[in-house]
Order: C-alpha cells, then sequence, then structure tokens
C-alpha cells in the first residue's frame, strides 16, 4: 500500500500547488468546494483498502488533508490545524475509512449493498444456539474468525466491518438506523465528536 499511498499523496499535493494560483479569485466558500472536489475526492477514492493500516501510512494522507485546510484559510505552516479541520467539519484520514467501511457495512446489513458483501454478514440473533446471549438483543454481527493473525486477514472487509460496526455505540442508536441517510448522519456526527 505504499507505492498507493505515494501516488495519492503525490497527485493531491501537486493538485494544491495548483490550487493555490486560484485562491485569491474565489471566494472562500468556492475555493472549499474546489478542493472538496479535486482533492478529497482522491483521498476518500478506495480509501476503504486503508483499513488497519500503520499509523505512520495514515499519517502522509493526514498531511494532505491539514496542507488543505490551511491552503482554504491562507493559515501558515506553524499555526495549528485542529480549529481549521473542527471548522470544516472534516473528519481525519483513519474516520473517513472508518466512516466508509461503516456505510457499507449498513448497506450490506440492510440488503442495499452487493450481494457477495451482503452474504457475509450475520446477525448474532439470527443464529439459533446465540439467541439467548445478551448480543442477541442488539444489531451486533458475528465476527468472523480467521485462521492466520496477519495483517491481511485482519482486514478482509467481513472481518474489519464487522469489527466496526460492532464497536458502533448503541445507546446513540446509531446501527439501528431506518434510513441510510439518518446512518450517516448520526455516524458522522458521532466520528466527530
Amino acid at each position: 500500500m505504499s507505492t498507493h499511498i505515494s501516488k495519492t499523496v503525490a497527485g493531491c499535493f501537486a493538485m494544491l500547488r495548483q490550487l493555490r494560483s486560484v485562491r485569491r479569485s474565489l471566494s472562500r466558500d468556492s475555493f472549499t468546494r474546489l478542493v472538496v472536489a479535486l482533492v478529497l475526492s482522491r483521498l476518500d477514492y478506495c480509501n476503504g483498502v486503508l483499513a488497519a493500516l500503520p499509523a505512520n501510512q495514515l499519517n502522509r494522507l493526514q498531511s494532505v488533508l491539514h496542507a488543505a485546510a490551511r491552503l482554504i484559510y491562507g493559515a501558515s505552516r506553524r499555526d495549528h490545524v485542529k480549529p481549521l479541520l473542527r471548522r470544516l467539519h472534516w473528519l481525519s484520514v483513519p474516520e473517513r475509512v472508518e466512516f466508509k467501511l461503516c456505510v457499507l457495512t449498513y448497506r450490506c446489513v440492510h440488503g442495499l449493498g452487493p450481494d457477495y458483501f451482503s452474504s457475509e454478514f450475520t446477525r448474532v440473533s439470527d443464529l439459533r444456539p446465540r439467541q439467548r446471549l445478551c448480543l442477541a438483543s442488539t444489531a451486533a454481527l458475528i465476527v468472523r474468525a480467521t485462521r492466520h493473525c496477519t495483517l491481511a486477514t485482519d482486514r478482509a472487509f467481513p472481518v474489519i466491518g464487522a469489527r466496526l460496526w460492532n464497536s458502533l455505540p448503541e445507546p446513540d442508536d446509531i446501527t439501528t438506523a431506518t434510513s441510510l441517510l439518518t446512518f450517516r448522519h448520526k455516524l458522522n456526527t458521532f466520528l466527530f465528536r
């Protein structure tokens, strides 16, 4: 994944350098939309494959997000970037990956996703021997056991999707949302907090 991340980071920084020349010609709102369309869309494209990668790899992508926020507000490299990201209401890169995987898991659990993924998820309450467990009253999913404890098997979508789904808090009713739009809104609010 190192090569993929390097190419993504290089492409995003090249786009940011080009956008820097038109920053003063546009309003902040228009420029923010342009950055989201041209830079953040590259960061978000296929970012589900970045799940469970080491932090040093994800930090390289996070640096693109920081540079984009600084460019939008005209801040220097010495300025702290957290308030800018909060003002833009942007999730960090690991949270963006988690958001995408949780949304795809929601779609699969509710029959809106591809069949080849939907068949990989089973609720605890759907298995007869486990219906008496405390988890059966929740929306918990069964996490498939992996034979070898390797990074590749633990990053498989059915495994990581079920783990992320089960890690979502029950009291917030995120997993029991009735529509995809409601789920996305609640999940985004939870991850942003």
